[in-house]
């Protein structure tokens, strides 16, 4: 039985990746900080099936004792400060957590089992202000964030030890990736949540900033997928891990209000607060070397995908409408 170690096994990415693992026969090992109430909410269906091991990114012992207690085969480092807004006013935190604590992992890993297969969360931020598009493996980093650039340190230092410790090291640059487990304070997560509360009749407007900013918006379980793929060949690499299409904020928005009958021109209030110091205007990925050489697949289009996402927000807040105390958050 394959033994696999995930950091941030909590968090969207972490669950669905827990998920497939656990389908395919592994023994999974989520690493979790110690609070006084750990949010289970994306994993609760798998808590019981996943070996929990206490431990701190920016602690070694703790991710030495943590490797050494899965001894895993392959070793997921999806943990991270993720939120790029937030990395403004926390860039100190953002270094420590998203930059120097894959060091930390790395480390870890290279002291007690080496021979493992290790796979680093690179981001698409890097890339920022795209110098080409689409982008691609080879496409120069130009990060335009606290986020980005601590991104890029924690790609290029797995870059490092691959070359420099022979160690089995990869990173996935991935782009937009969504579902209904994304915290709603993502744009995607934020607007479906709102659509679901003002279709019930619970907000009655939605604040937002930059409508014209392009991404490439994903599958959350489809891009674990490939994750997975990355450390079941014979040699390490980086793969950028993305739809090819591109579409807009505006476009997010019409498709999620429409689908529930409204116009989004009715509701959207444009804020200066959400618009970002240093705007990142378009994102687009060139996947071909991940289908190529992984054969790895697309299997939720955009417009399934927000539907899906609407469908699961309503059902939400719909529960928690209907819970005893009639007590729900109005926004």
């Amino acid at each position: 039985m394959k033994r696999a170690l995930i950091t941030g096994v909590t968090g969207q990415d972490g669950s669905y990746l827990a998920e497939l693992l656990l389908e395919k026969g592994y023994k999974v090992y989520g690493l979790r900080r110690r609070t006084s109430t750990p949010n289970y909410e994306n994993v609760e269906h798998i808590k019981d099936q996943i070996e929990w091991i206490s431990g701190d990114l920016t602690d070694l012992a703790s991710l030495i004792e943590a490797v050494r207690i899965s001894n895993p085969d392959e070793v997921y480092n999806l943990a991270a400060q993720s939120f790029v807004a937030a990395s403004w006013p926390q860039p100190l935190v953002t270094g420590q957590i998203t930059a120097l604590s894959v060091t930390n992992m790395l480390e870890a890993v290279r002291i007690i089992k080496p021979d493992a297969k290790f796979y680093q969360a690179s981001s698409s931020e890097m890339f920022g202000k795209v110098v080409e598009t689409p982008q691609k493996e080879t496409t120069p980093f130009y990060p335009r964030s606290p986020y980005g650039v601590a991104k890029v340190y924690g790609h290029w230092i797995t870059v490092n030890y691959r070359e420099s410790f022979n160690m089995f090291a990869c990173s996935g640059i991935l782009f937009n990736h969504e579902s209904p487990r994304r915290g709603v304070e993502f744009v995607t997560r934020k607007v479906t949540d709102a659509v679901a509360r003002i279709k019930l009749g619970l907000q009655k407007e939605l604040r937002m900033g930059n409508l014209d900013a392009l991404r490439d918006w994903g599958f959350a379980g489809d891009y674990v997928k490939a994750m997975w793929l990355m450390l079941q060949q014979d040699e390490p690499d980086d793969y950028v891990i993305s739809t090819g299409e591109i579409h807009s904020v505006k476009e997010l928005l019409e498709v999620s209000f429409s689908y529930v009958g409204l116009d989004y021109k009715d509701y959207v209030v444009i804020d200066p607060e959400f618009v970002r110091p240093a705007e990142v205007d378009l994102l687009l990925g060139d996947c071909t070397k991940a289908k190529e050489k992984l054969g790895w697949k697309l299997e939720v289009g955009f417009e399934k995908l927000i539907h899906l996402m609407v469908d699961c927000d309503i059902k939400k807040v719909l529960s928690e409408m209907e819970r005893p105390s009639g007590l729900i958050a109005l926004k």
